[in-house]
C-alpha cells in the first residue's frame, strides 16, 4: 500500500513538471489534434458523401459502398457520387475535401499540376490530389512507428532484462549473441528483405524489427544490473518472493525510465526511416498514400512541382519537430535530478 502511494506521488509529480514544460504541452497538444485529423481522415477528404437523401432514402456512402443498381444506374460497377442527378428535394453533405488518396483529377491538363482551388496543395505526377495523400499519409506513418516502437521495445526489455537481472553466463552469451547481431549491416539488409518478400505495412513492421531492439536491451540492461542489488529487491528475496515477482513487480517498474523518455525519439526515427525506405522505392506499396513517396516525386520533378517537396517536407519535419518537443518535456518530467520538484 505505502509503496502504490509512493509510486502514484512520484507519477504526480512528474506529471506537473511535464505540465510546466509549456513548449512539450503544446506540441503534445497539436500532435494529438494531427492523429485525430489523421484518423479521421475519411471524413475529411474523401470522394464519397457523408450523408446522402436520395428520393427520399439516407444513405452513408462515406460509411459504406453502395452498388449503383441503389441509385438506379446499370451502366458501370463502381459508383461515382459526382456524376449523380439530384433534384431539389435530394440532400447530399460532402467531406471538406472532394478526394480519395487515389483518385485523379481528370480536369487538369497535365500532371503534376499545380495548387489550385480544386486541389489546394496540387496534385501529384498521377493526378492525385497531395493534400489527401499527406492526411492519409500520417496515419500510415504513425501506424507504422508506433508498431515497431511498441515490439522493438518489448522484445528489448525481455531480451536486456534477462540478461542483466541473471548475469553471468547468461549475460556473457546473451551480450556476445548481440554484439554479433550489431555487426551486421542492418539497413542494406533491411533493403534486401524487403525486396525479397512483397512489402506491405506488416512485413515493413516486422523487418523493421528485426535489430531495431538491440539499443533498448542495452539501457534495460543496465538498468536491472543495477537495480537488482538494491535493498528493496534484497527485501523482497528475503521475503521469499520468486524470480518472476522480483522481476515484474520490483526491478521491471523501476527500469523502464529510459524506455518512457525515450518513446518520442524512437518514434520519429521510426517515422523518419519509413520516409527514406518509401522516398528509396522499397516502403510501403503502390499505391499506398506515402510522404517518402511524394518527396521521390519532387525529386523527380524538382524544377516543375516545387509543391511536392514543400508540403510533404513541412509536414514530416513538423511532425518530427513536435515529437522532439514532447521528448523533450518527458526526459525533463523523468529526470531523477528533479525529483524534489
Amino acid at each position: 500500500m505505502i509503496e502504490s502511494r509512493i509510486k502514484n506521488e512520484l507519477t504526480l509529480k512528474r506529471w506537473k513538471r511535464f505540465k510546466r514544460n509549456k513548449p512539450a504541452v503544446f506540441a503534445a497538444v497539436v500532435f494529438t489534434i494531427c492523429l485525430l485529423l489523421t484518423f479521421a481522415a475519411p471524413l475529411i477528404a474523401n470522394s464519397r458523401p457523408l450523408y446522402l437523401n436520395y428520393k427520399g432514402t439516407s444513405y452513408f456512402p462515406v460509411l459504406k459502398q453502395y452498388h449503383p443498381t441503389e441509385f438506379g444506374i446499370k451502366t458501370t460497377l463502381i459508383m461515382n457520387y459526382r456524376t449523380l442527378e439530384l433534384s431539389e428535394d435530394d440532400t447530399v453533405l460532402w467531406p471538406i475535401i472532394k478526394w480519395n488518396p487515389n483518385e485523379s483529377n481528370s480536369k487538369v491538363d497535365y500532371y503534376p499540376a499545380p495548387p489550385s482551388a480544386d486541389n489546394l496543395m496540387g496534385t501529384d505526377d498521377r493526378g492525385r490530389d497531395v493534400f489527401t495523400r499527406v492526411l492519409y499519409g500520417f496515419k500510415y506513418s504513425i501506424v507504422y512507428a508506433v508498431a515497431v516502437w511498441f515490439i522493438t521495445f518489448l522484445m528489448g526489455v525481455v531480451v536486456g532484462g534477462v540478461s542483466g537481472f541473471f548475469g553471468g553466463k547468461v549475460d556473457i552469451l546473451t551480450q556476445r549473441a548481440i554484439e554479433v547481431l550489431s555487426t551486421v549491416p542492418q539497413f542494406f539488409l533491411l533493403i534486401i528483405l524487403i525486396d525479397i518478400f512483397s512489402p506491405s505495412l506488416g512485413m515493413l513492421i516486422i523487418i523493421s524489427c528485426l535489430f531495431s531492439w538491440i539499443p533498448i536491451s542495452y539501457y534495460v540492461r543496465g538498468e536491472f544490473l543495477k537495480n537488482r542489488k538494491k535493498e528493496f529487491v534484497e527485501a523482497a528475496r528475503g521475503m521469499g518472493s520468486k524470480d518472476g515477482r522480483i522481476i515484474f513487480k520490483h526491478i521491471l517498474p523501476n527500469s523502464l525510465s529510459p524506455i518512457i523518455t525515450f518513446t518520442p525519439f524512437a518514434i520519429s526515427g521510426h517515422i523518419m526511416g519509413l520516409a527514406s525506405l518509401d522516398y528509396l522505392g522499397f516502403g510501403l506499396p503502390v499505391p499506398t498514400p506515402s510522404w517518402g513517396e511524394l518527396l521521390a516525386q519532387a525529386q523527380k520533378n524538382f524544377t516543375i512541382a516545387w509543391w511536392l517537396a514543400v508540403y510533404p517536407g513541412f509536414a514530416l519535419a513538423i511532425t518530427l519537430f513536435l515529437l522532439v518537443l514532447v521528448g523533450d518535456g518527458v526526459r525533463d518530467a523523468m529526470d531523477p535530478k528533479l525529483s524534489e520538484n
